[in-house]
């Protein structure tokens, strides 16, 4: 499918996502969202994608936030229609996805475009990466799940720091504080990306998805994580993978999971 604010193309079982708008620093406008649902969405289904990698075009910005001059004139109603559609039709979509997705953060990733790499299961870092949630300073508050998912990844404290001083942080601070997995020079940054995607995808797909399950629960209200993960691991026993994994194990050779 053609996109006008982003580039696909698939290699193998990884789909790479290019948000494509350089001019503005890839911000995320309305469009851009939209097309991002439809990528995923259709990915997700798409048997022969086994995982995403999510990028910005350009050397300066992953996403350098959203498209502000959307918001003027925005009310109240409206403003919490932006957060709420935002959060379900693409930042919970990818963070629910039982395919891993992997962010290859290439410089500035600010206010929506941090929002957009932290919903990813997997954080990669350029070395010239520079992250923030500035809203504060427009006299907003991040609204895709900015102020949870921060808070999950580096603690209340440091979340609180961030959000209320909207300062940026480097990628080597990223680090440190648990916000990204892993930091690499801007050349090889899709390449790590790509690596740590087949290694994940040299596993059983099944497993993987329940996996993800398993740990969004720990993060989700009202549910026993606890519970989440003894029944999906038992389900895993009911896999073709599971008794293929086991069997592998056993006469020492590897395994060739089909995702049944």
């Amino acid at each position: 499918m053609a996109y006008e604010n982003l580039l696909t193309e698939q290699k193998d079982r990884i789909l790479y996502i290019t948000i494509n708008r350089e001019s503005k620093l890839n911000a995320l406008n309305r469009q851009t969202l939209q097309e991002l649902n439809k990528a995923i969405t259709a990915a997700i289904a798409d048997q022969s994608v086994g995982g995403i990698i999510i990028t910005g075009a350009g050397n300066k910005a992953f996403v350098a936030g959203a498209d502000i001059a959307e918001f003027a004139g925005v009310d109240q109603q409206g403003g919490t229609a932006i957060a709420r559609e935002g959060q379900s039709n693409v930042f919970d979509l990818i963070a629910n996805s039982g395919k891993p997705i992997i962010a290859a953060v290439n410089g500035f990733a600010l206010g929506g475009g941090l929002e957009l790499a932290m919903a990813c299961h997997i954080r990669i870092a350029s070395d010239n990466a520079k992250m923030g949630l500035p809203e504060v300073t427009l006299g907003l508050i991040p609204g895709y799940g900015g102020t949870q998912r921060l808070t999950q990844l580096v603690g209340r404290g440091k979340a609180l720091e961030m959000i209320l001083t909207a300062d940026m942080v480097t990628a080597e601070q990223a680090l440190q504080s648990g916000l990204v997995n892993a930091v690499v020079p801007q050349t090889e940054l899709l390449a790590k990306a790509e690596e740590m995607t087949a290694k994940i995808l040299s596993r059983a797909p099944l497993a993987l998805a329940a996996a993800i399950r398993s740990v969004n629960a720990a993060a989700t209200d009202g549910v026993n994580g606890f519970e989440t993960e003894i029944t999906e691991f038992g389900q895993c026993f009911s896999t073709a993978d599971f008794k293929e994994g086991v069997d592998a194990f056993l006469n020492k050779r590897k395994p060739l999971f089909t995702g049944k």
